[in-house]
């Protein structure tokens, strides 16, 4: 069984440390499903994901019944892999979670722009957060996050808007409120839920709405 002993021996890393491995691996990770979402074959990238979902959730969820397996999982992860997560499910089983949820029930335009937002503003939020974080709001949650996360969502709105030639007629307002939508549904907790669980889902129903709201569907349907 993992003991105090040796998570000091695989010195992983907290919530409160930056982890650039960690984030890189997660933005570099589902930057891979963005773009496996927008040009491969709808069927295709739901298959791959439903793959990688049968393939590391059950496993996570076993090694919390196994020491030997727990011990293994806590050294092959290590380098991505927090304190926290030793003795409850990684990061990874609520996202992969989150993004097939969103996957099966909302529509593409809202999926890949979830996607960027899960891929980036999570991160990056994090990063100021921890470095720059003083006026915290929920938890470990600050301002300075919330601000990141703003920003980051919204230049990805805009870029995406204006690259696909949508809403071009409206894109500041709507790319506006979009960064409010990610930066809300990164900051907002709920419950004890995983934020790799809830920024997907409260990010593509706070876009459906936004979109809904200003015709969008209506313009690509």
């Amino acid at each position: 069984m993992i003991t105090e002993g040796l998570l000091q021996l695989v010195d992983l890393k907290k919530r409160s440390d930056i982890h650039y491995a960690r984030k890189i691996w997660h933005m570099s990770g589902v930057f891979f499903m963005f773009l496996m979402y927008v040009y491969l074959p709808p069927a295709v990238s739901m298959t791959v994901l439903a793959v990688a979902w049968f393939l590391f959730v059950p496993f996570d969820f076993a090694r919390q019944r196994s020491p030997r397996l727990n011990d293994f999982a806590v050294h092959a992860f290590k380098p991505i892999m927090r304190q926290s997560e030793v003795k409850k499910l990684a990061g990874t089983t609520f996202l992969l979670s989150g993004v097939l949820i969103v996957d099966i029930l909302f529509p593409r335009e809202v999926v890949a722009l979830t996607l960027l937002f899960l891929a980036f503003a999570d991160p990056i939020a994090s990063y100021f957060g921890i470095l720059y974080g003083k006026d915290k709001i929920f938890g470990h949650k600050s301002i300075q996050g919330f601000m990141a996360a703003f920003f980051v969502c919204a230049a990805l709105t805009l870029a995406y808007l204006l690259y696909h030639n949508y809403l071009t007629d409206r894109v500041i307002v709507v790319s506006l409120l979009a960064g409010l939508v990610g930066a809300f549904a990164e900051l907002i907790p709920v419950g004890k839920l995983d934020d790799n669980l809830t920024l997907p889902l409260m990010s593509a129903v706070g876009l459906s709405i936004l979109f809904y709201f200003f015709g969008f569907f209506a313009n690509v349907g």
